[in-house]
């Protein structure tokens, strides 16, 4: 019983060291001295998925990785590289499922094309339920 209890115990307490010692980033949370860089920065990391949260760009998320990449983003930009070659590397390095912003990949061509369809199908069948109600 008292095993039990122990790993219970011991698995439950698990998630709790999941968070590192490390101090954040140092442009996790600071903003750039240049304004024009620091909206640039801002620009594209809302347009960046956080790895972590998923379902939040890295501008919005808590997570201690996206604060890692909002560094990364903030030190390229103060270096003078442009934010679609830093988006063209996040891409490389995470695929494309990392940005916000659809591409233009042939892999991406349903997200444009399904939405249409549906739209077309959708009008569709209204003109032909109208139709069959103005005959009778």
């Amino acid at each position: 019983m008292r095993r039990a209890i122990l790993l219970v115990a011991l698995l439950v307490a698990v998630p709790a060291f999941a968070d590192s010692n490390m101090p954040p980033a140092y442009w996790a949370d600071r903003q750039l001295p240049d304004a024009r860089q620091e909206v640039q920065a801002e620009a594209l990391m809302d347009q960046i998925r956080c790895l972590v949260c998923q379902g939040q760009s890295i501008a919005d998320s808590d997570a201690e990785l996206a604060g890692d990449m909002r560094d990364l983003v903030r030190r390229r930009i103060a270096a003078g590289e442009s934010p679609g070659s830093i988006r063209a590397w996040l891409i490389a390095r995470y695929g494309s499922w990392i940005s916000y912003r659809p591409t233009s990949e042939p892999s991406a061509l349903p997200l444009w094309l399904v939405p249409l369809a549906l739209l077309l199908a959708g009008g569709t069948l209204l003109l032909r339920r109208v139709a069959v109600r103005r005959r009778k």
